[in-house]
């Protein structure tokens, strides 16, 4: 397996683009780790493990937190909440068992929509955050 939170972030985005209702609003390459260079997009970041030990079995725990940076411009806030209504739906229809690795806990504490620094250009941005409770075998 690779790094827990990379692990995490290709499974997330798998789902995304996998989804329907997620890449009718957002192309699937448009769904990746990087810049905000495209729109409408979203881009994950922010990415961090925190080791939870050894389980039965062999196992290994480590809690993952990631943050799902959502990006529109065209109708500004309502593009950008639907596209993060329909990632948090797809998040929350994820499979437990992914490759080389399976979710115990996966979580969404937290959506947050951030003003426009620039509101002449009409972006919209958000912050979807994931937290997961993920256990693998070496």
């Amino acid at each position: 397996m690779i790094e827990p939170s990379v692990a995490l972030q290709t499974a997330l985005r798998s789902t995304l683009i996998a989804d329907p209702a997620v890449t009718t609003l957002v192309q699937p390459d448009h769904i990746r780790a990087g810049r905000p260079d495209r729109f409408p997009c979203v881009i994950m970041s922010g990415g961090s493990t925190h080791y939870l030990g050894k389980a039965s079995g062999d196992q290994h725990l480590a809690r993952v937190n990631l943050d799902l940076h959502i990006w529109a411009i065209e109708d500004g806030a309502d593009t950008a909440k639907a596209i993060g209504f329909a990632v948090s739906r797809a998040v929350i229809g994820m499979h437990d068992d992914q490759n080389g690795f399976a979710i115990d806990h996966l979580d969404q504490p937290r959506v947050i929509w951030l003003r426009d620094v620039q509101p002449e250009l009409s972006y919209t941005h958000g912050v979807l955050e994931i937290e997961a409770v993920i256990r693998w075998r070496i």
